[in-house]
């Protein structure tokens, strides 16, 4: 692993859904750029491949096997780091699910429910727990969010979804306005298509959503996840420290098309 720019060094920086796709190459970007990272997901092991390829670029890695939708876990695993580490200086909060092809009455309750526990009440949980962490540090710090482009359109993904990425937007507005005099910058990710194992996942069960998500993007193709990691790792560090309360699409055009 090669150092990059030092965009995060010294920072403690907290990153849900990091066994897979924009989460994994997030802990790799944060830690290139000089973070130490605390990788949450439920996949013990696949947080531990990545926490040894990390160590073994001469970075610095804690795992925290959880579950987002679960309170006390998030809370535990923030405990852990400030133990540890002695601070947490910011978070990306990108622990995810979506599911597609089904309408909004054909959709059972039980999936919706689902969607709405880890994209909303997991964003919930972590700036709940996150953010006293921070604001006891007395350092300037800073969460990301990832919403979509479902968070400010009706993409084709489930109503659900749409409504869930929406309701991160408001959490992310929210948050900001609250918590900006007191160091504390909130923003997050409307994120464009991206191949990633939820998404292929989606086309797997929806196939006939590929050349939409693609052809809406004004650069005619996906993101690779480290696209989207390194526009939050931006946003965590001081090159954004004037920005807060945004929702920045990383989407190839499809918003502005």
């Amino acid at each position: 692993m090669t150092r990059d720019t030092g965009l995060l060094r010294d920072r403690v920086m907290m990153i849900t859904g990091a066994s897979s796709g924009i989460g994994a190459a997030a802990g790799r970007v944060f830690a290139d750029e000089g973070a130490t990272v605390v990788l949450m997901a439920r996949r013990e092991d696949r947080l531990r491949e990545l926490a040894d390829r990390i160590a073994a670029g001469g970075g610095r890695a804690m795992v925290a096997a959880g579950d987002v939708t679960r309170e006390g876990e998030v809370e535990r695993v923030v405990t852990e780091a400030v133990a540890r580490f002695g601070r947490l200086d910011g978070a990306f909060n990108n622990a995810g699910y979506a599911t597609s092809g089904s309408l909004l009455h054909e959709t059972d309750g039980s999936v919706f429910e689902q969607i709405m526990a880890v994209n909303v009440r997991g964003v919930w949980n972590c700036m709940r727990h996150q953010i006293p962490a921070m604001l006891g540090s007395g350092r300037p710090a800073s969460i990301v969010n990832t919403s979509s482009v479902a968070g400010v359109q009706a993409t084709g993904a489930s109503s659900a979804y749409v409504a869930a990425k929406h309701a991160v937007l408001g959490l992310t507005r929210a948050a900001a306005a609250e918590y900006g005099r007191r160091g504390v910058r909130v923003n997050a990710l409307v994120v464009g298509s991206t191949r990633t194992e939820m998404m292929d996942q989606v086309l797997k069960d929806t196939p006939s959503l590929e050349e939409d998500f693609v052809g809406r993007s004004i650069q005619k193709r996906m993101a690779e996840p480290e696209e989207i990691a390194r526009n939050a790792a931006w946003l965590c560090s001081d090159q954004a420290s004037f920005v807060t309360g945004v929702a920045m699409p990383v989407d190839g055009g499809w918003t502005a098309a």
